[in-house]
């Protein structure tokens, strides 16, 4: 069983050219066409939260939200939030509170695909750093105490420059950590803030940034995606 997971910080749905278009977010995630989504910024910071993608929109897409908010008119929670396709079936799901200096946070949802159970786990990590490795402890600590296992992807924006340096040193033996390339900032990416991560199980097949012209233009970040195998 092949599946493509994406991440995508899409800076409350704000492009280059200062507008919030969210038709243009979800015209890349059309280009995408992941089967599991992890998004950042897809909530307003201040007020009640609403979010820039709204249901109705998501209505005309093959994904649905995993119900993790916690405000009504959010779609996340601290601005992270899943996409699945809408056959998918999702069995638990729950957002995850993070030690922080800023609002941060993480979502975790156990989805069934044909037949298998597996967790993706999205999160945007602190951007001083301060209590990044703490963060990731965290998500680690909260997956080890899940009541049942099953293979695992912990993808987002870590806003961590190295690849296998500073907190990502907390992913130990039995996790990958793919490198999809420069993500940051959209138009001359220089810095791979986005990342995917998977658990042993699984067989990785590609990782990649998405580069389209729409995808440079629609946010600050590029869009990132793997192709995973879940081996029978």
């Amino acid at each position: 069983m092949q599946l493509r997971f994406a991440s995508y910080n899409i800076h409350k749905a704000v492009g280059l050219d200062r507008r919030r278009d969210p038709d243009r977010i979800i015209s890349v995630l059309r280009e995408i066409d992941a089967d599991v989504i992890a998004l950042q910024e897809v909530d307003r910071r201040i007020g009640d939260r609403a979010s820039v993608l709204s249901r109705a929109a998501l209505d005309d897409t093959p994904w649905k939200p995993v119900q993790l908010a916690k405000r009504p008119r959010s779609l996340g929670w601290h601005g992270n939030a899943i996409l699945v396709r809408r056959e998918y079936d999702v069995i638990d799901a729950e957002p995850l509170d993070l030690p922080t200096l800023e609002p941060r946070g993480a979502v975790r949802a156990d989805v069934e695909c044909e037949g298998r159970r597996l967790r993706v786990i999205g999160t945007h990590l602190d951007l001083s750093g301060l209590r990044r490795r703490d963060q990731i402890k965290a998500i680690l600590a909260h997956h080890g105490k899940c009541e049942t296992g099953c293979p695992t992807v912990v993808l987002g924006d870590f806003n961590q420059w190295g690849a296998r340096s500073g907190a990502m040193r907390e992913f130990g033996d039995g996790w990958q950590l793919l490198d999809p390339g420069r993500s940051f900032p959209s138009r001359q990416p220089v810095a791979r803030l986005d990342r995917i991560i998977a658990s042993g199980e699984w067989d990785v097949h590609t990782a990649a940034v998405h580069h389209s012209a729409l995808a440079v233009q629609a946010s600050d970040h590029l869009p990132v995606w793997a192709m995973l195998e879940m081996p029978k």
